[in-house]
């Protein structure tokens, strides 16, 4: 029916006479709601004056619109206000929309009635049908718009505050137990580990390096919390079972990366956040070929993180001639150290795995030797260089 079409006169009269029920129709309509949804039972989650008020608006509105001459232009703040304040109280969308459906009912049932009373035509009670079916499905569309417009809101609003909690624990700004119980309640992960913090360099800025990982992690019934940092997408992750989830974890994260993934060593307490955010922010950095990268958590590489600053002068005393080769000749020397301490400093185990003859392994650690002034018949020379050159491989 287009805007200025004559309207039945009939439904006008069925209009205005429901019109005048309405407030009496709307406390019966209540009542009835109360009795038929969990929600709306006990008045606690929604006031049974709050569900009376919406009521007799909804029938107001439907009513009004039998009685008005024209079919435009009606109001649906009432339906909008409902939705709004249903969202915010946590009444689940479904029990809103059921409690609707039994509303139309109930009112429609009501209508009929007075209609048959008054003597309105068939004809007439068919056209109002039409009226009222068309005036409730805009009512019902304007409460859940303005419904999940405001679950919007609240989904947002708790994201932000999820991502300041999850700012507070990476920079050590909450230490108080009980608010670390609390922020972890609000953050849904359990207050005790074990943990490890994810950071993923960003592909660009703004764009994240792990598009949707809460919700990959949720279907692998990995509970996360995450933040964007400038230049880094970082996370907390709950572990269930260390090993086994920390192996899904990088299948999950391999899959979704879109640039290089740091994982840091498992910890139990969420104080350690901090520290660990920053073996997670090394292993991004390191020199490791693959794209998901789980910081060594052995005591050489622990130790060599420590302390930045004094180790980065230990590295410079005992590899400070290195640093002066060319870098490809530089290379070759550090790689044949690293595969002569895997195999256990043997020379020809060592000239097996790196393919070339026992006697260039032998040159190769000699020149070593005359460029750190270290001797690899001394342990102590050989621990030095292997703290050296683990501080090499993390910190630069």
């Amino acid at each position: 029916m287009g805007v200025g079409t004559t309207v039945d006169p009939h439904v006008i009269e069925l209009g205005r006479l429901m019109l005048a029920r309405a407030p009496s129709l709307g406390e019966a309509m209540a009542e009835q709601l109360c009795r038929e949804i969990d929600a709306y039972s006990d008045g606690t989650v929604v006031s049974k004056d709050e569900v009376r008020e919406s009521c007799v608006a909804n029938l107001t509105f439907i009513f009004d619109s039998l009685a008005s001459d024209s079919d435009g232009g009606a109001d649906v703040t009432p339906a909008e206000r409902t939705g709004t304040a249903r969202a915010i109280s946590g009444v689940p969308l479904p029990a809103v929309m059921t409690a609707y459906r039994i509303g139309f009912r109930f009112m429609w049932e009501q209508t009929l009635a007075v209609a048959r009373a008054a003597a309105i035509p068939t004809d007439s009670i068919l056209n109002a049908t039409s009226r009222v079916f068309f005036a409730q499905e805009r009512f019902t569309q304007a409460m859940s718009d303005a419904y999940r417009e405001q679950l919007t809101v609240q989904i947002l609003e708790r994201e932000e505050e999820r991502s300041a909690l999850v700012e507070a624990l990476l920079s050590r700004r909450m230490t108080d137990r009980q608010s670390l119980w609390e922020a972890a309640d609000l953050l849904r992960l359990p207050t005790s580990g074990p943990y490890v913090v994810v950071a993923a360099e960003l592909p660009a800025i703004g764009k994240l390096g792990l598009p949707a990982i809460e919700n990959r992690l949720s279907a692998r019934d990995i509970r996360s919390a995450w933040r964007l940092l400038p230049e880094l997408q970082v996370g907390i992750v709950h572990l269930r079972e260390a090993a086994h989830t920390l192996n899904t974890l990088v299948e999950v994260l391999g899959q979704a990366a879109a640039a290089r993934v740091g994982i840091s060593p498992p910890f139990h307490e969420l104080p350690e956040t901090a520290d660990a955010l920053r073996y997670a922010r090394l292993a991004v950095a390191g020199n490791s070929p693959e794209l998901v990268t789980v910081f060594d958590d052995t005591p050489l590489a622990l130790a060599a993180v420590s302390a930045p600053e004094v180790m980065t002068r230990i590295r410079s005393s005992v590899l400070g001639r290195l640093d002066g080769m060319p870098a490809e000749e530089r290379a070759i020397l550090v790689d044949t150290f690293r595969a002569w301490l895997a195999a256990g400093g043997s020379a020809n185990d060592t000239a097996a795995q790196i393919y070339c003859h026992p006697n260039t392994v032998r040159h190769r650690l000699r020149r070593i030797e005359e460029l750190t002034g270290r001797m690899l018949t001394r342990p102590k020379d050989v621990a030095e260089l292997c703290l050296a050159f683990e501080v090499d491989q993390r910190l630069t």
